[in-house]
This record gives structure tokens, C-alpha cells and sequence, in this order.
């Protein structure tokens, strides 16, 4: 009860600012909400253990939900890649399934600093292209390099929690993908990815002593349950922010922002 007590208030802020940051910056998935968890997990006098891979995984638990959402209002306004999905898809679910398994032998704090690392980088791509559209090739490369891609996301993104679009939609433009189409086709990898990374966090996590209330394996149902709807209230309140205020700025400021919790998890 006492746990419970405490992780509501603090949940239920933590959707908010995810939804608002989701619909306002176009940021989202694990991105914000790994951190945060960590932390509340953290305060909660959780071993970093078995916070990070527990943040880790029920992050990716929400995204199974908003990624059906958001891929369904995609594949409506035709913005999917199809051919790039079919693909894509068998070396993505390889590197999920690697990601997602190979979290049982990569302690937390290599977990928390890996995580920290993607925050810096994440945080150098948005203030760069806040800047300049960066762009290294004008279509993707063959084969063997989209293979390689593919199945990269794939674990990188089970393994950390991001569901996808964080990689997946800086890479595409990389390669002059339309950012609209890239958006759309990332939607759909984050419901590729978060399935069978969810299952395999439960699995791995099983038998995890000392976890939180209502938590199957290194997922927090609790969590889920507050989280999920609180992002799909308030994402379209950010969304209607981002026509009010300076976007620009303000995705300048959370990259400083990304960058502060990035040095933070890698260094302390």
C-alpha cells in the first residue's frame, strides 16, 4: 500500500509530461519515460539492478499501446513504407529478440550508462537538426546494409526501451526519407519491436526477487495502467501547444535538457 501510495501522484506527472512532450516536440516511447521510471523506481529504494531493466521493460509495455494507435492513424493516411517494412521486418525481430534476451546478462548500471549515451546522442542529432538537415546519401543503401540497419534498431531499441522511432526516423533521413514517411513507417517498427521485446522482458524478469507491487518479470503493470492513458489524454494538448508556441526553441531547451539526464545517468 505505502508503495502504491507513492508511485501514483508521481506516475500520473510523469504521463502528463510524457504526453505533452509526445505531442509537442514529437518526442516519445522511452525516450522520456525510461528515465523517468528509473528515477521513480530509484526513490522508491529499488536496486539499479533491477530499476533500469524494470523501466526499461515497461516502457516498451506502453508502447505495444500508443504504437497500434499511432500505426493504425498512419496506415489511414497512407504514410506506412510497406516495402520497407516487409523488408525490414525479419532482421528487426532478430534484433529484438537479441536485444531484448541479452538484457539478462548486461548488468543495470551498464544498462543506465548505455541509456545515457543514447540520451547525449539523441539530444546532439535534435540540436544539430534544429540547424541543418543532415543528410549523408540520397536512397538507402543495398541489402546487406539494410539488413544490418534493421536488425541494429531492432536490438538496440528492445534492448534500451525506445521502441524504434528514435532510431529509426534520424536514420531514415539520413538517408533523404521523406521525415512525414519516416514518422509513419517508424510507428509501425514500434509495435514490431514492442511485442516481442514486452514478452521478452516478462520472461527474463521472471523470478526477479524483490520486485515492486504488480510487476510480471520486469514489467509494472501499475505503472502501465497510469501511464498509457494519461500519454493519449495529453499528447493532443502538446500538439495544440506546438502551434501556440516557439517548437523551435523549446526542442532546443529539452535537447539541453536530454543532455543534463544523459550526463547524469552515465556518470553518476
Amino acid at each position: 500500500m505505502n508503495e502504491l501510495l507513492v508511485l501514483l501522484p508521481i506516475l500520473l506527472v510523469c504521463g502528463v509530461v510524457a504526453g505533452v512532450l509526445a505531442g509537442l516536440l514529437g518526442v516519445g516511447g522511452g525516450i522520456v519515460i525510461v528515465p523517468m521510471l528509473y528515477h521513480v523506481f530509484i526513490y522508491m529504494k529499488i536496486d539499479i539492478s533491477i530499476a533500469m531493466p524494470l523501466a526499461i521493460g515497461t516502457s516498451l509495455s506502453t508502447i505495444v499501446v500508443t504504437s497500434i494507435i499511432s500505426a493504425r492513424a498512419h496506415h489511414k493516411k497512407g504514410g506506412i513504407d510497406w516495402d520497407l517494412a516487409k523488408r525490414w521486418v525479419p532482421f528487426v525481430i532478430i534484433g529484438v529478440l537479441i536485444g531484448s534476451f541479452s538484457s539478462k546478462y548486461i548488468d543495470g548500471s551498464s544498462l543506465k550508462f548505455m541509456f545515457g549515451v543514447l540520451l547525449l546522442l539523441v539530444s546532439l542529432n535534435m540540436i544539430i537538426s534544429n540547424f541543418k538537415k543532415l543528410v549523408i546519401a540520397d536512397e538507402l543503401p543495398g541489402k546487406a546494409g539494410q539488413s544490418i540497419y534493421a536488425a541494429l534498431v531492432g536490438g538496440f531499441a528492445s534492448l534500451l526501451g525506445i521502441g524504434g522511432g528514435t532510431l529509426l526516423v534520424p536514420l531514415l533521413t539520413l538517408y533523404s526519407f521523406p521525415i512525414h514517411r519516416a514518422v509513419s513507417t517508424a510507428s509501425l517498427f514500434g509495435l514490431i519491436i514492442s511485442i516481442p521485446a514486452t514478452v521478452g522482458y516478462v520472461i527474463v524478469g521472471s523470478g526477479v526477487e524483490n520486485l515492486p507491487f504488480a510487476s510480471t518479470g520486469y514489467v509494472n503493470w501499475l505503472a502501465f495502467i497510469i501511464l498509457v492513458p494519461m500519454t493519449m489524454i495529453f499528447a493532443p494538448l502538446g500538439v495544440k501547444l506546438a502551434y501556440i508556441l516557439n517548437v523551435k526553441q523549446l526542442k532546443f531547451a529539452f535537447a539541453i535538457f536530454l543532455a543534463c539526464v544523459g550526463v547524469k545517468m552515465v556518470l553518476v
